[in-house]
C-alpha cells in the first residue's frame, strides 16, 4: 500500500483499502473566504475542499478543473502545489486511501451552477472550514495555506 509522507486517518482491520489519485483545490476571495463543496441533500452535510479523483485519461490539474466546475460551478485554474496527503476513509461502503494533491488555485469564472444535484458550493472563514471539513487531510492543506499566506509557512 502506498503512503505519502503524510497519511491521515485510520485503517480498520481486515479491509483492504483501494488507493486513489485525487486533486483538490483552495480558492479562496483573499483570505476572508475560501471555497467549500458541501455535500448532501437536506442538513447533516459534509464539507470538503472541491476536487476528486483523477480519471485514467486526464492529470492532476485536468481533474482539479473538472471536478471544481462539477461540485461548486466554479471556473478555476490551478497555480501551485501546497503539498500531499493520503486519508484513509469508507466512500459509500468502499475502503479508500486518497492519494491527493492538495493546490492552491485561481477563480476565473464563477457563474456556473454545480452539475452534481448533492453538492452546492459555500463560501466559508478558513477558520470555519478547517473544523468542518470532514478529511483530516484537507484541514491540514487549508491550514498549511493560511501559514504560508500569512508568511508562517
Amino acid at each position: 500500500m502506498t503512503r505519502f509522507a503524510l497519511q491521515f486517518g485510520q485503517t480498520q482491520p481486515g479491509l483492504t483499502y483501494l488507493e486513489r489519485t485525487s486533486a483538490y483545490g483552495v480558492c479562496s476571495r483573499g483570505e476572508a473566504q475560501i471555497a467549500i463543496a458541501q455535500i448532501g441533500r437536506r442538513g447533516g452535510y459534509e464539507f470538503d475542499l472541491p476536487g476528486g479523483g483523477v480519471e485514467a485519461s486526464e492529470d492532476e490539474a485536468a481533474a482539479l478543473m473538472r471536478e471544481f466546475q462539477e461540485e461548486t460551478g466554479l471556473t478555476v485554474w490551478p497555480t501551485r502545489v501546497l503539498g500531499r496527503a493520503g486519508q484513509f476513509w469508507i466512500n459509500k461502503g468502499e475502503p479508500r486511501n486518497s492519494l491527493a494533491t492538495f493546490y492552491e488555485v485561481e477563480l476565473s469564472a464563477d457563474d456556473g451552477a454545480p452539475s452534481e444535484p448533492d453538492h452546492a458550493l459555500v463560501w466559508m472563514a478558513p477558520a470555519e472550514a478547517l473544523l468542518r471539513v470532514r478529511h483530516e487531510a484537507h484541514a491540514w492543506a487549508i491550514l498549511h495555506w493560511l501559514r504560508e499566506r500569512r508568511g508562517g509557512g
